[in-house]
């Protein structure tokens, strides 16, 4: 499989909920690096898996509608809108996520995403 859609496939396991498949995609010693201000960071896929179980079940029905994606060597860069529910409010946030594949895994995954478009989708209803 070719690294393009190593991260492609990655993306799409977060609407499976399922964190052992997302998860599978990522090295043993892989960086999770959240560059949005909202966002942590870990390191280490059972450290990511832990944290996964939380994440996907807040954020029910959570999907990656990606965008341009540019593959070059071991990098591919995929822009996305991420959509989900949580707590009953529809939210949809932009960003860009830069991988670093290694041996057919993700060994970093960098996340530029829009914390205020979080923020104001998910505050208190009118």
């Amino acid at each position: 499989m070719r690294n393009r859609e190593i991260a492609l496939s990655y993306l799409n396991a977060f609407s499976t909920g399922d964190p052992e498949e997302v998860a599978r995609h990522v090295t043993e010693d892989f960086e999770n690096i959240q560059v949005g201000r909202l966002g942590t960071s870990c390191v280490g896929a059972d450290n990511y898996r832990e944290r996964l179980s939380g994440f996907l079940s807040a954020f029910k029905k959570l999907n990656y509608e990606i965008g341009e994606v540019i593959a070059e060597g071991d990098k591919v860069a995929a822009a996305y809108t991420m959509t989900f529910i949580d707590e009953n409010r529809p939210i949809e946030i932009e960003g860009v996520m830069i991988m670093t594949i290694k041996d057919g895994r993700i060994a970093v995954r960098k996340d530029y995403w829009d914390g205020l478009s979080y923020q104001e989708q998910s505050g208190p209803e009118s």
